[in-house]
């Protein structure tokens, strides 16, 4: 299995600061506002595309369950004429023990 701790605890890279607590210069502070800004809008763009899906497809099935309803309703009128239908012809063929 592979090993799931990283091998440097303590790199440079993967330590969290507090910029509130570290003392750290107004450059500093300004280029963390604006990788933040970079991944927040990153983030945002991903989510939207994402989101355009996801109610691309529920609207999509919607539409199939609206389009299906009205097809099983008309489907059941064709049903009811053949019962009708059906029912005359009984009604109106020859009378025997069959019947």
């Amino acid at each position: 299995m592979a090993d799931k701790t990283p091998k440097e605890p303590n790199a440079p890279f993967a330590t969290r600061i507090d910029p509130t607590k570290e003392g750290l210069s107004p450059e500093q502070m300004h280029f963390i506002r604006q990788v933040e800004l970079q991944q927040w809008k990153k983030k945002t763009q991903q989510l939207r595309t994402r989101n355009v899906v996801t109610g691309l497809v529920i609207g999509a099935l919607v539409l199939g369950i609206y389009g299906y309803t009205f097809y099983s309703v008309s489907q059941e009128r064709i049903m009811d004429e053949m019962d009708e239908e059906a029912k005359l012809r009984r009604t109106q063929g020859p009378k025997n023990g069959a019947n």
